[in-house]
């Protein structure tokens, strides 16, 4: 997700830099509101060509006004002797009219030659500030972030919230119709749905039951280099998958898992552990 792995691209190895595509892509967005209140705990393992190379955690508190979203991992086996990389996301906002608002991003990796921190803080889905720390050199080959491509976008961990509308059951083939607008503080891309297909899955431990299954379209718009061979590879694949699970209750899907298929072999992201429960509406306070 945009969480454990996101930032490994300062990585050199091959290795590293397609796990940071998968986990990064693991990210879409509907626009509709939420409903009710719901709380996620869940363990993630990334693998590459069925070599485990990554793992991480995930917490999402949605309550009746604010939510909050916050992960932490990095590499494992022999992805972590080349790299050693490891990172933490999170986002928090509001909830208004049933609508998930987020204001503030922040993010942190850490590889063996660096520690980078983004900081985006928004304001209804236009970016008011953002800071990568340290700068990074300017690029002249890298496409321009102007003003207009940070407003009307997600940051990267809300994006994840695919928010389903309507009454009926949110695991169907209409959470599929959806695409995002997202900007992580150095790039702005689309991520595009299609529905495919029903699942069921089991985790080790928490949810079993049914997914759904989108394709997923990464479409890059700026803060890229066009020749970059990842950003090539990633924009013209048309098979890669994502599974969406719900957040017991709430109208909100997470990934569950994510495929990619990579030079290397398939790369996997893939929840363990998927505890979710909903959440009573607080009280009111009165005199």
């Amino acid at each position: 997700m945009p969480l454990f792995a996101q930032k490994l691209r300062p990585a050199r190895s091959h290795l590293s830099v397609w796990l940071a595509a998968l986990c990064g892509l693991a990210v879409a967005s509907g626009a509709a509101p939420a409903a009710a209140q719901g709380k996620l705990e869940a363990q993630y393992e990334a693998t590459l060509a069925g070599i485990p190379v990554g793992k991480g955690a995930w917490n999402i508190d949605i309550q009746d006004d604010v939510f909050s979203a916050a992960a932490a991992g990095g590499t494992t086996g022999l992805l972590k002797s080349f790299t050693g990389g490891s990172g933490t996301g999170a986002s928090q906002g509001r909830v208004v009219g049933g609508a998930l608002v987020a204001t503030g991003y922040q993010a942190s990796t850490t590889t063996q030659k660096k520690t980078e921190e983004i900081r985006i803080t928004l304001d209804k889905g236009n970016v008011k500030d953002f800071a990568i720390l340290p700068e990074p050199p300017v690029d002249p080959d890298r496409i321009v972030v102007t003003e207009a491509h940070r407003r009307g976008v997600w940051d990267p961990m809300t994006a994840s919230l695919l928010r389903v509308p309507g009454t009926g059951d949110p695991v169907s083939q209409d959470a599929c119709h959806s695409s995002a607008p997202v900007f992580d503080g150095r790039m702005r891309y689309e991520l595009k749905l299609d529905f495919k297909r029903m699942e069921t899955v089991k985790a080790e431990k928490g949810y079993k039951g049914p997914v759904v299954v989108c394709a997923i379209y990464f479409v890059p718009i700026a803060g890229y280099i066009p020749d970059r061979p990842v950003i090539k590879y990633l924009a013209a694949q048309r098979n890669m998958e994502i599974a969406f699970a719900p957040i017991a209750g709430t109208r909100i899907l997470v990934p569950f898992w994510l495929k990619v298929p990579t030079p290397l072999g398939p790369a996997m992201l893939e929840a363990t552990s998927f505890i979710t429960s909903p959440q009573p509406p607080r009280v009111a306070k009165t005199q």
